[in-house]
Order: C-alpha cells, then sequence, then structure tokens
C-alpha cells in the first residue's frame, strides 16, 4: 500500500474507533445513575454512622453535575468500546506483523487486559475503605463535604493506578522477549521490588489500613515473581533452541 491508502486506512479505523466510543459514552450516560450511587456509598455509610446529613456530595457550580456524569461517560465509554478500538488498532498494524511477533502480541494483550480489569477491580473494593478510613480522621464537630469533581478523580485515578500496577509484570516479561532483561536479572532484583510493592501499596492505601496494604503488596509480589518465572522458563527454552541450533555458548 502506499503511503497516502494507509493514511486512508487510518483514517477509517480512526472514525470507527470514535463511532464505537461515542456509542459508548452515550450509553453510559444513560446509565450513570446506578454508577453515582454505587461510588457514593461510603458517603451514606457515614452520614448513617455520624447519625445526621452533613456528608455528601457536593455540587459546587452550575455545570458540576454535569461534569461528573459526561467523567462517568469518558471512563465508562473507555472500557465499553475497548473491544473495537482495541480491534481496529490491531487490524491496523497486524499486516506489517510476522507470524510470530503476531503470535507475541495477542499473548501479551490476552495476558494484560485481563490483569488491568482485575486491579480496577480490586481498586473499587478497597475504595469503600479508604474513604471511610480517611473519614475517621475528621475531628470532631466537623463535616464532611465531598467535592463531586475531587470525589471522582480520586476513584478514578485510585482504580488506573492500580490497574496499571498490575499489568507491570507483563511489560517485565516483554522486556525479557526482546532480550533487553534476563530472567536471573529480573529474580536478581527481588528485593527492590518487594520495597517498591510496598511503598506503592502504602501510598495507594491509607496508612492505617494495614489490611488493604498487605493484600495490594503481596499481589503485586507475587506477579513480579511469577514474572520472573516465566522469563527463567524462556531463556531456560532459549538456550535449548540454540544448543540445537549449533550456536556456541559465547555466541548465544
Amino acid at each position: 500500500m502506499s503511503l497516502g491508502a494507509h493514511l486512508v486506512e487510518l483514517r477509517r479505523r480512526l472514525m470507527i474507533a470514535a463511532i464505537a466510543l461515542v456509542v459508548g459514552m452515550v450509553l453510559a450516560f444513560i446509565v450513570a445513575d446506578p454508577i453515582i450511587h454505587f461510588i457514593t456509598e461510603p458517603i451514606r455509610l457515614i452520614t448513617e454512622k455520624r447519625g445526621d446529613d452533613f456528608s455528601a456530595l457536593n455540587f459546587s457550580t452550575v455545570t458540576s453535575a454535569f461534569d461528573m456524569r459526561m467523567r462517568i461517560a469518558l471512563s465508562i465509554g473507555l472500557f465499553a468500546s475497548a473491544p473495537v478500538w482495541l480491534w481496529q488498532i490491531w487490524a491496523f498494524i497486524m499486516p506489517g506483523l510476522t507470524r510470530k511477533e503476531v503470535r507475541y502480541t495477542v499473548g501479551f494483550v490476552a495476558a494484560a487486559v485481563p490483569l488491568f480489569l482485575g486491579g480496577c477491580y480490586l481498586g473499587v473494593m478497597i475504595m469503600p475503605h479508604i474513604i471511610e478510613l480517611m473519614w475517621s480522621f475528621t475531628p470532631e464537630g466537623g463535616t464532611n463535604f465531598y467535592a463531586a469533581q475531587d470525589y471522582y478523580d480520586f476513584i478514578f485515578k485510585l482504580m488506573l493506578v492500580i490497574g496499571v500496577s498490575f499489568v507491570l509484570p507483563v511489560f517485565l516479561v516483554a522486556l525479557n522477549f526482546a532480550g533487553i532483561m534476563s530472567g536471573r536479572a529480573i529474580l536478581k532484583g527481588w528485593r527492590v521490588a518487594i520495597i517498591i510493592a510496598t511503598v506503592f501499596a502504602a501510598l495507594a492505601t491509607p496508612a492505617a489500613d494495614v489490611v488493604s496494604m498487605l493484600m495490594l503488596a503481596g499481589i503485586l509480589i507475587v506477579l513480579y515473581f511469577a514474572a520472573a518465572g516465566l522469563s527463567l522458563l524462556f531463556d531456560r527454552r532459549k538456550r535449548k533452541q540454540d544448543a540445537a541450533a549449533g550456536l556456541l555458548p559465547d555466541a548465544a
């Protein structure tokens, strides 16, 4: 294909992806009420514990309620339309890949997507405990008016950060496949990895919520060692293939 044909193909696939995103956003905007009800459940629990109505989601501007719905629509729309726009990206780059590269890419995507969704799900599960714990530091006589934009940004960023952290082991395996890092080198840094996982878990969860911190840190450490184990297996298979091909150890 000529450069012009590639650009026409790219424009067509971007249009399809954009239409899918818009449709997903419209559907998400329609069902925004149950989502808002779900993410504000911790506020209602706080209100019940206080025995008053002085804890609430606060919409401080005329358009803030609409802005929050649009934020929800964009986030949910991206997730809902992901199969379509991911396929459009894949269909555009796949003709330029070899069969081996296609197989590896499919494997990495198949591993990364469930891990990312699992991380987002864990973020949703620990979110109410974090909000309730932070509320417990409110001094006697104080009130909690949560700005809608800040409240939603906190939940979205929490899900995103934990989701991305779950995908990092896949990138370690990808670096091993690319020959940048060996499995032994990945495993050698286990002490640093444990410290980083613990610090990240402490930053992503409240300091007083030890259970959530240990759970998140434990999952990240297990994923790290799983990535190191897979990399060691891949290195071993590569050495066997090199030996079968008659390559010298130094060349291998």
